[in-house]
């Protein structure tokens, strides 16, 4: 369904920096909407698009994060050099800062719904998402910069004052715990016996789905403050725990792309773009982990091409061989330029070219790709949370010690791997589906080993937000367990000075228009505002 975006109240919201003080008196327009008639349903939906936004395509997951995480390579001097090497390119600044703004956008719209309704009895469950959705949009990019506006953040125009148009910055761990008590006022808010969102592209008003999905951020943000404040950490995934998380796949929280009416999925547009799909694979270390563990999702998402012509190079090849043993990862940090010292020819474990071996698309013609069969339909989902991510959080909670349940820290492992393999279906039915008796088979297998129980179930859910492309989620969770390990990428030129990266920088608007709270808040990281500085629960 096609949901209309009311941007003139967003503009009058978020982007009061345009504004003057006598706003109200010089620019009322009687035909347009206004803070006190808009129709506030409609901008949940427009809050789930903007979010949607921010963790697809170029905004950040495919630019950065899937190269770091080294899900993904792509021997590439341009822009994908930002993520397959740590070395920027012309457009880093403009990629760095799209999920800041989409962010802020999306709380913007789940914030004026707050604002609008909060004392109206009737709309406590439209509340009570678009809050889950305002904590969803802020987490991303706290857990990305650092340090963020919060407070002060979405007190644009309200149609009596200007509100504050250069908000200061929150530290993280204040915003974590204020997102953290919001989010628990929402979820005891929602009333399943009442009405729910009639926009709602996700759960379609469904407040018992909506429930456990915001139950299910609550653990995911608990997890995050395992080394910082374990009590608190163990507090509220005990809390999500008890209110009711994730139990089926059914309950995943996603959108699908609607192509047709514009909101199509960025994933499979950056997949066949011309010039990136030549270059784009699934990484080294990604490749090799499955093929050793025999994962049975291996030749579902990946596929050799054997490109021998530049004719093939289109999105539907002339060859898709997805046997196991023919797929090869690509290692970052390597070029297809045969005069570099890092010409990917050299690299050791090469599995040769295809036809002449000159063109770019004959020398990575026997690496492995996301599976065009799977992976490129513009209608695809896009995942916010899954059950996968919620049994593996359990899983190390569990380990922990923290009182999840009674399943053991092995049973939620095994059903984490059971749902990841059960996920891929909802990409495409047929390409993505995997035999029932397989995936009881395979995941029941799979034991945690004494002494690696935190590196088994981070890796597997590493494994599993890589192969749905949630790439920020795959790199934000290493951030935090420090697993799978992995070994930075050297070239000339980095931003990183051979150091994965640990956070983005601030867009540079911030130090321009923002410039007292932006140095204030670069004052309270550890190195600066650098790719290689740590935020607040990353230690």
């Amino acid at each position: 369904m096609r949901i209309k975006t009311l941007t003139g109240v967003l503009a009058i919201s978020l982007l009061c920096s345009r504004c003057t003080k006598d706003f109200g008196s010089i620019n009322t327009d009687p035909n347009q909407q206004s803070p006190a008639t808009f129709n506030a349903e409609y901008f949940l939906a427009s809050s789930q698009n903007e979010y949607k936004g921010a963790i697809t395509g170029y905004e950040s997951g495919f630019i950065f994060e899937s190269g770091w995480a080294q899900i993904l390579g792509a021997p590439s001097t341009g822009y994908l050099s930002n993520m397959d090497k740590y070395v920027e390119s012309s457009n880093t600044n403009d990629y760095a800062s799209r999920a800041w703004n989409d962010c802020y956008r999306a709380a913007g719209y789940a914030d004026a719904i707050i604002q609008k309704h909060k004392d109206d009895a009737a709309k406590t469950n439209l509340v009570s998402a678009a809050t889950v959705m305002k904590v969803l949009s802020l987490q991303y990019i706290t857990d990305m910069y650092g340090d963020i506006p919060y407070t002060e953040a979405l007190k644009g125009f309200d149609g009596t004052s200007l509100g504050t148009i250069f908000p200061p910055y929150d530290n993280q761990q204040t915003i974590y715990m204020s997102m953290l008590s919001e989010l628990d006022v929402a979820l005891t808010n929602f009333n399943t016996g009442e009405p729910g969102p009639t926009a709602d592209l996700m759960y379609h008003g469904d407040i018992t789905k909506w429930k456990k999905f915001g139950y299910s951020l609550m653990l995911r943000m608990a997890m995050r403050l395992t080394k910082v404040d374990a009590a608190t950490a163990q507090s509220y995934a005990e809390k999500a725990y008890a209110g009711g998380v994730f139990t089926s796949n059914d309950d995943n929280a996603l959108l699908k792309g609607e192509n047709a009416t514009g909101h199509g999925s960025e994933n499979p547009r950056v997949l066949t773009l011309a010039g990136d799909i030549e270059y784009i694979r699934w990484g080294k270390e990604f490749i090799n982990y499955l093929k050793s563990t025999s994962d049975p999702r291996l030749p579902v998402i990946s596929e050799v091409v054997d490109i021998a012509a530049a004719v093939d190079i289109a999105v539907t090849p002339t060859v898709s061989n997805t046997t196991p043993a023919d797929q090869f990862g690509v290692p970052n940090g390597y070029v297809t330029n045969n005069t570099s010292p890092y010409y990917i020819a050299t690299e050791p474990d090469y599995p040769g070219a295809v036809g002449a071996g000159t063109s770019v698309a004959e020398i990575l013609g026997k690496y492995s790709r996301p599976r065009r069969a799977l992976y490129y339909d513009l209608n695809g989902p896009i995942f916010f949370l899954s059950y996968t991510e919620t049994s593996l959080l359990l899983a190390e909670a569990k380990f922990r010690g923290w009182n999840v349940g009674s399943l053991s820290a092995q049973d939620y492992y095994q059903q984490g791997i059971a749902a990841a393999l059960g996920t891929y279906s909802t990409f495409s039915a047929s390409a993505g589906a995997i035999d029932a008796a397989a995936i009881t088979a395979y995941a029941s297998s799979q034991t945690l080993t004494a002494g690696k129980e935190l590196e088994l179930i981070n890796t597997q859910l590493w494994l599993s937000e890589g192969s749905f492309l949630n790439f920020t989620e795959a790199w934000t969770n290493w951030r935090r367990s420090g697993y799978p390990e992995l070994t930075p990428v050297t070239y000339p030129g980095q931003f990183a000075n051979a150091t994965i990266p640990r956070r983005h920088i601030y867009p540079t608007s911030e130090s321009t228009t923002n410039s007292d709270n932006y140095q204030a808040a670069v004052g309270n990281l550890d190195g600066g505002d650098k790719w290689t500085s740590r935020v607040w629960w990353d230690k």
